[in-house]
């Protein structure tokens, strides 16, 4: 029976999972494998069974592994020397100490890498064009076919003057190290390691160091041809996720508390192998409000609007999703129509916003153009979308925060590249007219790819409720 039941809800899965029907027999096949006797061993299971029956596929670590592996070759034979030209280094250093890495140092390594080994320097040359990029380590281990090893501790046992000989032996005119007021990704080179470089170099190699920030930022934020085609699959996850978890299988209204959907969420991708890089949140926004001195306000309830934002990582890339659902009251066979004008409106936001999306514009500037479109709209908007990658909150355009729809200096005047990949999280407030007025604020957060042909959404958008009987 138990076999049967997952392979039904396998093949319902395989369908659009906002289709009313097919949420309404996998909640049919997951009630009756609830009601079928199990021995101990199999209900320990199940949950995950059930879970991945209902999500496309996921790779096991080790063909993770190798993809991430391929990715990793292709971008540094390809994205690597693009970005070097682009911003005129023909030398990148990038300076790791175990357990204090460069931010920049494990989307540089191989998937099996977990940390620096003791020091581990990466050098980038440029012979020049047509030639291609010499990929060196100057630490103790090599690193496979990624990095040449530079260095023999038995031979030379100062580690930075090894480095000194291999800047010398190329006498590269400019020299990117990873120092920066602005931002955090780059911004990776320790003040007492900069001091031992220049310790060791010449002195006419002092003015030469540069500070390398938005070369590291482009190396973070460009994505291949392959990763952007695998963040559709990768967002479908998350989405699938978030399907089950606003379903009758995981909330019973009057019973199940918002903290027991975001524990639900946290084991599944414990089950599932996923990482994540914040604590999820499930949110009640109740007509009337909610009584914060309740000690039960947080039970999910019948008319209740939820809220999510979860984020995974897979293949060592971020996402950040934000969606809503409706919990249906007694007779009610569809959201009010208040909430849908309100989901609606969020969704305009989305289309006003992301058309404002144009290579070269700062993040700066498509917050305040979007901002001046939703007034022009009547829309009550808020805008604060974040680059995703190897990083949740990752390296690119900063385009608004919560608390900064003014703009936001230094991040926000980055321009916008091509081959992008962006969190689109805003929110739009509505009145609603069934809960006397009252303001609900849907919050919205999908993933957009940016490329030459524009913006568009990673998978989908969501532009109806999951409905919770």
């Amino acid at each position: 029976m138990f076999k049967r039941l997952n392979q039904a809800v396998n093949q319902v899965l395989r369908e659009d999972f906002m289709m009313t029907r097919n949420r309404s027999l996998l909640l049919l096949a997951a009630l009756l494998l609830i009601a079928t006797p199990r021995s101990q061993a199999q209900s320990a299971g199940d949950e995950a069974a059930i879970i991945r029956a209902g999500i496309p596929k996921v790779l096991s670590l080790r063909e993770r592994g190798e993809v991430v592996n391929r990715w990793l070759m292709e971008r540094l034979e390809t994205i690597l020397p693009e970005l070097m030209r682009r911003e005129g280094f023909d030398m990148w250093i990038v300076d790791n100490r175990e357990y204090n890495e460069d931010p920049v140092f494990f989307s540089l390594m191989p998937a099996n890498t977990m940390a620096a080994r003791r020091r581990t320097i990466l050098v980038f040359h440029d012979p020049g064009p047509g030639q291609p990029i010499e990929r060196m380590a100057v630490s103790r281990y090599g690193i496979g076919e990624y990095y040449r090893g530079m260095w023999n501790p038995e031979e030379n046992p100062d580690q930075y003057q090894a480095l000194a000989a291999v800047i010398e032996a190329r006498d590269p005119q400019k020299i990117g190290i990873n120092v920066s007021d602005t931002f955090a990704f780059g911004d990776g080179l320790t003040a007492s390691s900069l001091e031992s470089l220049k310790n060791a170099l010449p002195r006419r190699y002092h003015d030469r160091l540069q500070g390398a920030e938005r070369l590291a930022v482009g190396w973070l934020e460009r994505r291949t041809s392959e990763e952007i085609e695998a963040y559709d699959g990768i967002c479908r996850i998350a989405h699938s996720l978030i399907a089950r978890a606003f379903s009758s299988a995981v909330i019973h209204p009057g019973v199940t508390r918002n903290t027991d959907v975001v524990w639900w969420f946290r084991q599944a991708f414990a089950d599932l192998d996923l990482g994540t890089w914040f604590q999820p949140s499930v949110d009640i926004i109740r007509e009337g409000g909610l009584d914060r001195n309740d000690p039960d306000a947080n039970i999910i309830r019948q008319g209740d609007v939820l809220h999510c934002d979860i984020g995974i990582v897979y293949f060592g890339r971020c996402t950040d999703t934000q969606q809503m659902a409706y919990v249906l009251k007694a007779g009610e066979t569809d959201v009010p129509d208040g909430l849908k004008t309100a989901l609606a409106n969020a969704n305009r936001v989305q289309d006003i916003f992301m058309a404002e999306f144009v290579t070269g514009r700062s993040g700066n500037d498509i917050l305040a153009r979007s901002l001046a479109g939703c007034r022009q709209a009547d829309l009550r908007a808020s805008i604060y979308t974040h680059p995703v990658g190897f990083h949740g909150h990752a390296a690119g355009p900063t385009i608004g925060m919560w608390d900064k729809q003014e703009g936001v200096p230094g991040n926000g005047d980055y321009p916008l590249f091509e081959d992008t990949v962006y969190a689109i999280e805003l929110n739009c407030t509505t009145g609603i007219p069934e809960w006397g007025g009252q303001d609900v604020t849907v919050g919205l957060e999908q993933q957009g790819i940016f490329t030459a042909t524009g913006c568009r959404f990673a998978d989908r958008r969501q532009t109806v409720y999951h409905l919770i009987r």
